[in-house]
């Protein structure tokens, strides 16, 4: 389901993504239509614009996630420093996507969202940190907690970070999903964070990643 303001962005959305054999486009709507129509037409995956006229797309996003079985939901924003992505990935957004996204991106980063996967390039997210340079700091115990994790662990949180989901991160190392799934449980659990995007938010503030978002060199084996 698409959510924006601007009716040349959803219908432009709908057309690509419906194009895609595996991904059906059940609904778009406004911001003050979304929650409901999410409610009758339950999608998995949300494509939810940050900035919209009629309701805040943060307001939104908050109601979504109240629901009993709340969807993925992913962010739309035309800049890749918006002030309001942090808080977005900080109240459970599952990632945020450039609205200029390449049309031939836009089918698969929908698919990595519905298998759980995180959504956000590590150049975005550089400007995202960037713009806020006293959220972009890794304090102490941040640091020391990236530190407990095994050479195994840090791997497969890059991974995250490069938006994989379980099954995916298994066959790049060739991990069963459950051995896959028992470190990202490790993982959340050592870095005490909430969730795979606050996960992939701290390697890229420690420094895990490099400019292309790969494993920087002893970072993983």
């Amino acid at each position: 389901m698409v959510v924006d303001d601007e009716a040349l962005v959803r219908s432009g959305f709908e057309l690509i993504l419906s194009a895609a054999d595996d991904i059906e486009v059940v609904a778009t709507a406004v911001g003050a239509e979304a929650v409901d129509t999410v409610r009758r037409e339950g999608p998995d995956v949300v494509l939810l614009d940050i900035r919209m006229p009629d309701v805040d797309g943060l307001t939104v996003l908050g109601q979504l996630r109240a629901l009993a079985e709340p969807p993925v939901v992913a962010m739309l924003t035309t800049f890749d420093a918006d002030e309001y992505i942090l808080t977005a990935l900080r109240s459970g957004a599952a990632g945020f996507l450039l609205k200029d996204t390449e049309p031939d991106q836009l089918a698969q980063l929908v698919r990595t969202l519905a298998a759980g996967g995180v959504v956000m390039s590590p150049k975005a997210s550089r400007a995202v940190w960037q713009s806020h340079p006293g959220a972009a700091a890794v304090d102490d115990e941040e640091t020391a907690r990236v530190g407990r994790l095994t050479d195994r662990e840090r791997e497969v949180l890059v991974l995250i970070a490069e938006g994989l989901s379980n099954a995916d991160i298994g066959a790049r190392i060739h991990l069963s999903a459950g051995t896959v799934k028992d470190h990202v449980s490790a993982i959340l659990t050592k870095l005490r964070v909430g969730g795979r995007v606050q996960a992939a938010l701290l390697a890229q503030r420690a420094g895990l990643l490099d400019d292309e978002g790969q494993r920087r060199p002893g970072s993983g084996r």
